[in-house]
């Protein structure tokens, strides 16, 4: 499939790797562009051979936001009547393979939306993430005042989209909306190993852990032990886990089969 908006291929055969490709707008989220990243994220989903995604916008902005010219042209009733960007998102939210933001500059507004929807961020040095959108007369749309609390708290997610002020890269780590950072110009990589790595595990269990941690959002703390444990318990049906364990007692790598 060609598109207009990102660049799409393939990493060490098993992961795929998706650039958002606007830089004369910043990669501004426009419902197009958002519409083929849900598209190419579909196809790598339907695709066995790869394990995970990354998200990246290149080595020096992640996303600055949504498309202003477009959101500008928009009222109320065509908004809401067209589910504006919500059925393009929803693409995105149903993902069935770990997703990994890998963030450099700017990741602003649906930009740092876009991040707080993949299941592991990582950024280098040079990132800065925001909830700006307090400062042009409107509001997070697609998950800003949802998962930001869930990240860093009420407090800093109010303290953001309230204000509209951006956090840095080590702000962003230690409230939680990151796992690592990285030097910059290396993010890129550093997430292609990080999927590699997931994808080199079975990927059945990889599914269940990405489920039930998801589960966990919408769950109360007993319904997602009970939860949890079902899982748990359904691994014990894979060949995948009589690998694994026979290559821990063996002393040598698992080569699991993804059954």
């Amino acid at each position: 499939m060609s598109y207009k908006y990102i660049l799409v291929e393939v990493r060490n055969n098993c992961v795929g790797l998706i650039t958002l490709n606007r830089p004369n707008s910043y990669n501004a989220l426009s419902s197009e562009l958002i519409s083929e990243v849900s598209n190419a994220v579909k196809s790598f989903d339907e695709d066995k051979s790869i394990g995970a995604v990354v998200i990246t916008g290149g080595n020096k902005v992640f996303a600055a936001g949504a498309d202003i010219k477009e959101l500008s042209q928009l009222d109320f009733a065509s908004a809401y009547n067209s589910e504006f960007i919500t059925k393009q998102w929803n693409g995105l939210e149903n993902h069935k393979k770990p997703i990994i933001a890998a963030v450099s500059g700017v990741a602003l507004g649906g930009g740092c939306e876009l991040s707080l929807l993949s299941d592991i961020t990582v950024c280098d040095e040079t990132a800065k993430f925001g909830q700006p959108e307090v400062k042009l007369g409107t509001m997070p749309g697609i998950g800003g005042t949802q998962r930001l609390i869930r990240s860093v708290g009420k407090s800093k997610a109010m303290q953001m989209c309230l204000t509209g002020d951006m956090i840095s890269a080590f702000e962003a780590k230690d409230f939680g909306l990151v796992s690592e950072v990285f030097k910059e110009g290396t993010v890129i990589d550093e997430a292609v190993n990080i999927a590699t790595k997931i994808a080199s595990m079975s990927q059945p269990v990889v599914k269940l852990i990405k489920e039930s941690i998801d589960n966990a959002y919408e769950m109360s703390l007993s319904s997602g032990l009970q939860n949890e444990r079902k899982y748990f318990y359904a691994t014990f049906n894979l060949e995948d886990k009589d690998e694994g364990m026979s290559a821990f007692i063996e002393k040598r790598k698992a080569n699991f089969k993804n059954k």
